[in-house]
């Protein structure tokens, strides 16, 4: 980062997340995002003209939409001379998205930027089969009728069945699942303490939310066309969840030695969220007083086959290098739970000494990090996880909790598919 231009993060907000096929089941990733983009710059203040660029992360885009970081500059009433561009990172696409803003501030390009993301797991876009699609070609060029009906002679019954868009490693086959339970049995991660610290994060999203803690950070969606459905709260906590009730839920992935349930793992869900990112100086020009500022970042990768979710590990040491601080120094983390297996292992790592020495090439482990202290609010077991979306929730979380907490600096992990992991370093003014 340039010594003379800090990124300052001036606000965050999101849609409440919602379970996929529920309130949100007709809405796609561009009406989330357009949704969350239009009240965030609304509720900021800013100048619509101010904002240089808009970049948004989407994992599962849409054929009809595939920049949806323009077409949200177009569908909101933004000056249409905003550039856009969509970030594809998998889990990590909304931390892409705000990384890459925070680097044309700092390189001078820019003095604001939206970065964010959105996804609809309830608008997966069904693909046909090679055959069917290319005879659909052939009808359509057709020009007669008997034409159009011969291009359909070689179809099979097989041809017509839908192609879902893939949810395994195209390395190895393995689904993200398949993967975090190789990880719970290499790492020795207990289903106890996998269903321990899911109920933790149940527990703190349900606190979080009745004390209105996430006041300032999720919007209220009153949801089109019909306008008749109000969500203002997340609807996939389960304040009442126990312990016992998570130990008789059945293994999904390994149903006869798994351990990783519906229970501690991350929800198939829909939602969106973004934050506004401006130069030190700018912020300071505009009167705009920021809940964070970006100190560090970095990505780093593994290979799939090994395992699959332990990349914030290795992006970690990287990060904090940059950042010139020690894991000690930080006093508010929050680690992305697609798995508690998976938080668990990568915790495990960050304290082994055998990992710092052969794998990071380190002389002393990262450091320890107890399970009890993150995630203070919940985290996407019980929140959700809207691929293309959370790192910028995780982002405006660890910000605002930076404000309310006083602690001076904060810490952003995120694993994604592909073997890549995300550590952004934050810090209070």
């Amino acid at each position: 980062m340039s010594q003379h231009t800090r990124v300052a993060v001036v606000r965050g907000l999101r849609t409440p997340f919602a379970k996929s096929g529920t309130v949100y089941a007709r809405l796609t990733a561009l009406d989330l995002g357009k949704l969350v983009v239009a009240e965030l710059v609304q509720r900021s203040g800013i100048d619509p003209k101010s904002i240089d660029e808009l970049i948004f992360g989407n994992v599962i885009p849409s054929v009809k939409a595939p920049n949806i970081a323009r077409e949200i500059v177009l569908g909101t009433g933004l000056p249409r001379s905003i550039p856009g561009y969509t970030v594809g990172k998998a889990c990590d696409s909304a931390g892409q998205a705000i990384s890459s803003g925070s680097d044309l501030i700092v390189r001078g390009y820019a003095d604001t930027v939206i970065a964010g993301g959105s996804e609809s797991l309830s608008d997966i876009p069904i693909l046909f089969s090679r055959s069917f699609a290319d005879a659909l070609m052939k009808a359509s060029k057709a020009k007669t009728i008997g034409g159009k009906l011969s291009a359909f002679r070689t179809i099979r019954p097989k041809d017509l069945a839908p192609d879902a868009p893939a949810i395994a490693e195209s390395t190895t086959g393995m689904t993200m699942g398949e993967s975090a339970e190789k990880m719970a049995k290499e790492n020795g991660i207990s289903r106890e303490a996998q269903d321990r610290f899911a109920l933790q994060s149940q527990t703190r999203a349900w606190q979080a939310t009745e004390s209105g803690r996430f006041k300032d950070e999720v919007m209220t969606v009153v949801v089109p066309p019909s306008f008749d459905t109000i969500v203002e709260k997340d609807n996939l906590i389960r304040g009442d969840t126990t312990l016992d009730g998570l130990a008789k839920l059945k293994p999904v992935f390994d149903r006869r030695y798994g351990s990783i349930t519906a229970g501690n793992a991350s929800p198939l869900t829909d939602g969106a969220a973004a934050v506004i990112l401006m130069s030190e100086e700018k912020a300071k020009e505009l009167g705009q007083k920021p809940i964070g500022f970006i100190r560090s970042y970095a990505y780093a990768a593994l290979d799939p086959s090994d395992q699959l979710l332990q990349g914030p590990v290795f992006a970690l040491p990287i990060a904090l290098e940059r950042a010139k601080l020690k894991l000690s120094d930080i006093g508010v983390v929050e680690m992305h739970e697609a798995f508690a297996a998976q938080v668990l292992s990568n915790i495990q790592w960050m304290a082994s000494k055998k990992i710092a020495k052969e794998r990071l090439g380190l002389s002393e482990p990262l450091g320890e990090i107890d399970p009890v202290s993150i995630n203070r609010t919940g985290g996407s077991i019980a929140l959700g996880h809207p691929f293309g979306a959370t790192g910028a929730r995780i982002v405006t979380t660890v910000c605002n909790e930076l404000q309310r907490s006083g602690e001076q600096y904060g810490l952003v992990t995120i694993c994604a598919a592909g073997g890549m992991g995300f550590a952004m370093v934050l810090e209070k003014e």
